[in-house]
């Protein structure tokens, strides 16, 4: 049996979601390369968040010819590359440790 893929509005959902965590990973990427040397042992953080975003780039454009393969008549560029204020939005604790609904460790 062969799937037939995703809806229309699911790619766009998984659009938003992917955009967003690959805006919020350059970020982070950004405050370790301005904490950290850029080469060396301690440039190995912010390389591997090379690898992550490298990655969320290489499924988002791989989506992206799947919206227009399953949904010729609905896809457009801005389903995997939205511009910034349709992207999703990722929550950061405002401290570190906080986040609403956690658990402390050994309770």
């Amino acid at each position: 049996m062969t799937k037939r893929g995703l809806p229309h509005p699911e790619h766009l959902r998984i659009g938003q979601v992917l955009s967003g965590v690959q805006t919020q990973l350059m970020h982070e990427q950004t405050a370790l390369m301005n904490a950290y040397p850029r080469r060396g042992p301690r440039a190995f953080p912010a390389e591997q968040l090379q690898v992550a975003i490298d990655a969320l780039y290489a499924a988002r454009r791989a989506l992206e010819n799947a919206v227009y393969d399953e949904h010729p008549a609905l896809a457009t560029t801005e389903d995997y590359f939205p511009y910034e204020e349709h992207r999703a939005e990722v929550v950061v604790p405002e401290k570190p440790g906080s986040s609403p609904g956690r658990a402390r460790f050994g309770r």
